[in-house]
């Protein structure tokens, strides 16, 4: 059965309440279960703690960034299928972003403070990329999965050595990632022009530097 469409009002109660779910610890539940889950809890040094979880906010970051970017282009874009892919992907990483609040409460610390600014910020892009035509929304976001699986990739590598249980939580993200990034590119995105993947890696730059404390 197609779902009514809603009118403008209902649609920013709906935006908004996705945004506070999204921002306000606790707020999302996932619907698998952490692969961090059947670990033990890693012996960290108080510096190895500090250091996994300014990692472990700035990958809660970018999964603040995605739900952004992916209701903003859902709430822009023209074809039915392109909207429905966008609101699955944006499900798989709600996912993500549970695991990454979970596992900084197990480090005991918090997520950025400023993830309200960055949803907003990346909601606007996400809604501007869904104007600009279907095949350059799933280009974005193709190019976008592509950035996150590389610095997760990075960040792999940065985490303390016995910290297993945030490097499950990472390598499973980097498998959904990757398979958004080829679904787009198979649903006819279109790649980038240069200077839009340079903008976009220098606003993840940014991202990175405030939020590893922040």
């Amino acid at each position: 059965m197609a779902r009514m469409p809603l009118n403008f009002l209902d649609s920013c109660l709906v935006q908004f309440d996705q945004a506070v779910r999204t921002c306000v610890p606790g707020s999302t539940v996932a619907q698998r279960p952490s692969p961090a889950s059947s670990l033990e809890q890693p012996e960290l040094t108080a510096s190895e703690r500090r250091h996994a979880a300014g990692l472990m906010r700035i990958n809660h970051t970018g999964e603040v960034c995605a739900q952004a970017l992916y209701a903003g282009q859902a709430s822009t874009a023209n074809l039915e299928q392109v909207r429905e892919s966008m609101e699955e992907a944006a499900a798989e990483e709600r996912d993500h972003l549970a695991w990454c609040e979970a596992r900084l409460s197990e480090l005991q610390s918090r997520p950025s403070l400023l993830n309200p600014l960055w949803y907003a910020m990346s909601f606007g892009l996400g809604a501007a990329a869904g104007l600009a035509g279907d095949k350059w929304s799933l280009g974005f976001v193709a190019e976008t999965e592509k950035q996150v699986v590389e610095h997760l990739e990075a960040h792999l590598k940065k985490l303390p050595d016995e910290d297993h249980r945030s490097k499950a939580v990472l390598a499973q993200m980097i498998l959904d990632e990757r398979h958004h990034g080829e679904s787009a590119e198979q649903a006819g995105g279109a790649p980038l022009p240069l200077p839009v993947k340079q903008a976009m890696l220098g606003m993840s730059q940014l991202m990175k530097r405030t939020t590893y404390r922040v």
